[in-house]
Order: C-alpha cells, then structure tokens, then sequence
C-alpha cells in the first residue's frame, strides 16, 4: 500500500492535482462532496488561492474534479494505510504476539505514517500562500519520508521471513558487499533527494536533450560567473544537471560493485540481488533518459517513481540479507 500511494502522489503531482484539496481535515476529510451544491462550495473555496487565480481562471468544475479526484484518491489511500497498520496492531498485541523489540518497530513504523502526513499538509499549505507550487525543499521531505517508510516495511518483512541456518561467505565476500552497499546506498539517498528537487522545481521540462545540456555537459549556469554552491539545490538546471551526475555515478557504482561481487564468490542469494539490482538500476537509468527527452510524460515519470522504489526495496532487502551472512570458516 506505500508503494501504491507513493505512485498515486506522483500521479498527483504530475496532473498538477495536489493543491486542489485546500483544507486539511484527517477524520472527516474522507468523504468527498456528494451533492452538486457540495461540489459548487468546495470549487468556489479552491478559487480563492493562487493555483486558480494565477494558474487555471476559467477551470470548469468538471476540470477541477479531475484533478480533486487524485489528491483525494491519495489522501484516501494514505488514511486506509494507517487503518491497515492499527488493526492488525491492535489484535497482534492483544493476543500476546508482539515482542517487545518488535512493538517497538512497529510504532516506530507508525510515528513515520504519521510525520509524513504532517509533512504532506504543510507542503500543501507551501502552495497555497502566495504563489501556486509547493515547496521544493518540503517536496523532497514528503518523499524522502516515503521511501524510509517504503524501506523500513521491507526490512520489517524481512525480520519477520528470515530462515535460521543461513548461508556463509568468505570474509572478504562479506566485506566487498559492505562496503559497496554502503556506497551504493549513500548515492541512492542522493539521488532520491535530487530527483524530488528536479520534480518540485519542473526541472524535468528544461533541456530536454540527453547527454548534452544546451550543447555542453554542464548548463551555462554553471559555469563562472554564475557559479554558485546554493544553485546546486535552488537552479532548475543546475539541479537537473546533479540530478543526471549522481544517476550515472549511481549506475557505476553498481557496475563495479557487481562485478567486485561476482569475483569473490558470493552466496546464490547475493549474486541474484545483485544481477537484480544492476537490472533495475540500467532500467531506471534508461527510463530517466527517455522521461527527459519525451518531455515528461505522466506515463513514464510514474514508471520512474515507481523504479526508485523498488530499487529502494531491493537495496534494503540486500542489506538486510548480508546482515543474516554468516562468514565461512577459513
């Protein structure tokens, strides 16, 4: 269900849907206007902010519940997830179930879904002051959240599907993987982080040429007297430019550690994660090269969302695997 509401947010936020819903309200908020007289307030209230008056001044109301359909449909999603979590929670622990570690967790899972609804409300609210887009810096907050939820479920599943009697690797097996992962793992926080931006700023619908940017590898804004570190993170171009810089050294990265893995003999799970995450990573490597060149097409923006997640998944699921290695006798 994250990875599910984590795709219907980039629905939303690729049909300019998410400031369509102007008031937060998490309890009653579920029950959608029902009546045409309903409908006509709830309209007349998202005419007050920027969004329309700046951006949509002539929007019809079959218009707004388009887009009001998919910021609802996301709320919606999310709220069921927190239901999914407390059910469950609630007999598993009642019934004597839960360890105490594993309680633990799991509300720890929880205080997450509920942080990021607060951080979604007030990337929302960034949007609805003075001018009719949210936040960048809020946006990559929101996801980012998103994915250590996403990340934090695998890894709970995991705990919870693990075998003893695992396999074993050499010492030094175990230590390329580490370290690799480790790497690995840092420049796909990164790049989680930077794709957020490019998608908050629309930095996605600037040169839209692959691998040259306005006929150089760097865009002009970059270059001397433009320089600026604050760029890195504020310049469309510029956070594009970080954006395809960290993607390629990503892909490297699992390029070497692939083949640093296959040398030292690794486990047959590890060689499979590690055919899979190379896979996936040349897939979303290809998928962010044809998003750009097409222009940002919802289809294909949603399928590269949705391959961060799961490369996200698959990095936690390998971590989580190489924590069970044993390290085979000398």
């Amino acid at each position: 269900m994250t990875f599910v509401v984590l795709v219907v947010g980039g629905i939303t936020r690729l049909t300019q849907s998410g400031l369509s819903m102007v008031d937060w309200q998490p309890l009653v908020g579920v029950v959608p206007p029902l009546t045409e007289a309903h409908w006509a307030e709830t309209f007349d209230r998202y005419r007050r902010f920027p969004e329309y008056q700046q951006l949509r001044q002539g929007m019809t109301l079959a218009e707004f519940k388009v887009i009001f359909f998919w910021e609802y449909l996301h709320r919606v999603v999310a709220r069921l997830i927190g239901l999914v979590f407390l059910i469950p929670f609630v007999f598993f622990w009642l019934s004597g179930h839960l360890t105490r570690p594993l309680a633990s967790r799991a509300l720890a899972l929880f205080a997450l879904g509920a942080m990021q609804g607060a951080v979604g409300w007030l990337m929302v609210a960034s949007g609805l002051v003075d001018r009719p887009s949210v936040s960048h810096y809020r946006l990559a907050a929101h996801l980012a959240i998103a994915m250590a939820i996403f990340g934090f479920a695998v890894w709970l599943a995991r705990d919870l599907a693990i075998e003893p009697g695992g396999a074993a690797v050499t010492a030094r097996a175990r230590r390329v993987m580490a370290r690799g992962l480790g790497a690995v793992g840092a420049f796909l926080a990164l790049q989680v982080v930077w794709g957020a931006l490019v998608a908050g700023l629309k930095a996605g619908l600037l040169f839209n040429t692959f691998p040259l940017m306005a006929g150089g590898l760097v865009p002009p804004t970059l270059l001397p007297p433009d320089l600026a570190l604050v760029s890195l993170v504020q310049d469309p171009a510029a956070v594009q430019w970080v954006h395809r810089l960290l993607g390629t050294v990503l892909l490297v990265a699992v390029c070497v550690l692939s083949v640093r893995v296959w040398r030292t003999e690794p486990d047959p799970a590890s060689r499979r994660l590690s055919m899979a995450l190379l896979a996936l990573v040349a897939a979303q490597y290809l998928l962010g090269v044809l998003t750009l060149v097409y222009v940002v097409p919802v289809s294909l923006a949603v399928l590269h969302q949705a391959t961060a997640m799961a490369i996200v998944g698959l990095w936690v699921a390998w971590v989580h695997h190489l924590c069970h290695l044993a390290v085979a006798p000398a």
